[in-house]
Formats: structure tokens, sequence, C-alpha cells
């Protein structure tokens, strides 16, 4: 298995946010995936987890933009079999978009085996356990042998149900659709799907014949990784486990919310 760390967006919300405090101003230019969160990167905690996991660093890829490129240098010091990849962006006018990071990864790398996708600005709850996700991906590769991929989710209020990348799941566990940001009466599901994914090898292929299929779009179209989600379950299955829930630092108070949360559980344990 390999691991890819998505780390090339410009955190323009968190930047608008960050610029109108004066408690926060020094996390200025940083990018999210290396915000402080209880003391060290965010990131860090996934090469913390992919580690109990026993995953090797030298198996984990992350997608810079230029711009950042150096700041993550710094921070791979601690990591240096990690593999750093650029988008060749410098600002986020000229971004190439999540999919697209994903398929330059997956084509400079030449990976040839699942893929384990990370947004680099989330964390789950503390309680998740990626050794008990890798464990039931492995199992469904038993029940399905023309691969499955799959997913997280967690569920949302009916107040939260347009703000989110909605997993409608058929009476066998199968994702039949990812709706998004849907008004609360255009679905019944509540299971909100974050940026976290595991593709089986078998799933390499499609996403090659997504970004053909939508080469001509413009990338605030095609950007969100969810998008490839709702082409990918209509060719392959893809199956999603439950989570109690997880921090999407997008701007300043969700940063906030993570970090005090995880300084918490950090004093306690």
């Amino acid at each position: 298995m390999k691991v890819l760390i998505l780390a090339a967006g410009y955190g323009t919300r968190l930047a608008r946010d960050l610029a109108e405090s004066s408690e926060y101003a020094h996390l200025i230019g940083c990018p999210k995936p290396l915000l402080p969160v209880a003391g060290k990167p965010l990131i860090t905690y996934w090469m913390e987890m992919l580690s109990t996991a026993h995953v090797q660093p030298s198996d984990v890829y992350i997608i810079v933009n230029n711009f950042n490129n150096d700041k993550f240098v710094q921070w791979k010091k601690d990591f240096p079999s990690v593999n750093l990849i650029s988008d060749g962006s410098t600002s986020n006018d000229t971004r190439i978009g999540a999919v697209a990071c994903i398929h330059l990864v997956v084509k400079q790398a030449n990976i040839d085996d699942s893929l384990m996708v990370i947004a680099g600005d989330t964390l789950f709850y503390q309680d998740f356990s990626l050794t008990d996700f890798i464990k039931s991906f492995n199992d469904l590769q038993v029940t399905h042998p023309r691969g499955c991929s799959l997913l997280t989710y967690y569920t949302c209020s009916d107040l939260d149900v347009h703000k989110h990348g909605i997993l409608e799941v058929n009476g066998e566990g199968l994702v039949t659709a990812l709706v998004e940001k849907p008004k609360p009466d255009h679905t019944n599901s509540r299971k909100a799907c974050p940026a976290f994914y595991l593709f089986t090898k078998q799933s390499l292929p499609i996403l090659d014949n997504f970004m053909e299929d939508n080469k001509e779009l413009p990338v605030s179209t095609r950007d969100a990784p969810g998008n490839f989600i709702r082409y990918l379950c209509t060719r392959q299955a893809v199956s999603a486990v439950g989570t109690s829930g997880r921090y999407d630092v997008g701007g300043l108070q969700s940063y906030i919310t993570c970090n005090d949360n995880f300084k918490v559980t950090t004093a306690v344990s």
C-alpha cells in the first residue's frame, strides 16, 4: 500500500481569517498541514498513525505546491524517507486541483498498488484507528475479488448536510452515490464523507478515465476529490465505514477547535 497526503492547497480561507486576527497572526504563511496542533505539525500526527499501522515513510508521498515547497522540505528533515512531489503551481490561481494532484503522483511515482489518500488539513477524532481501517479494507478484498475501495463517513446534522459531500449506501453496504452539498430534503442520508480514501490498485486506471472525460472542465468544477468518488462508485465496488467525526481545518475557528481538543487529549494522556 502507498499513501498520498494532499498538501498542495493554498488555504485562502484560513489566510483571510489570520489576516484579521492579532492572536494568531504568527501563523500567517504556514501551510495548513504544518499548522501546530498541540505542539506539533498536523501532518506529523498522520505520520505517527501510519507508523503504528506499519506503513513505511518511503511509501508515503506528499504533494505540495512550489510556493510552500521549502517549508515542507524543512519539515521533512524529521522524515527523510518521505517523498515530496510538487504540483508545479505557485498560486491558488495556477493550482491543478486535488484529483489532478492524485493523478500526477500516481503517474510520476509509477504507483501500481492500493493507494490511501489523506487530506492534509484533516484529522479524525482521537478514537479513530487507522490500523482497523486498513484491516477493513483488506477484509473487503476477500469478498470482492475485483476490488473494493473504502471510504469513511460520520453522521452530520440536518443543518449541516448542505456543507458536505453525502454518501448514499445500499442495503449491501456499498456506496451508490456521493451527493455534493445537497439540501436536507434532497437525500435521506446523513453520511458526510471526508477526503480520506483507500483506493484499490484496480481503481487507478479509472482515475485515468476520469481525467480524460473531464479534461475540458475548469479546475473549480473538477477540483474536489468527491467528484472522483462519484465517478468511481458507478464503476467499481466502493464501501464505507463510520467514524465518530473529524476536524476539517478550513478556517481559523476550526483550527482553534482542533488545537484545543488535542491539547486536552494530550494533557490527559
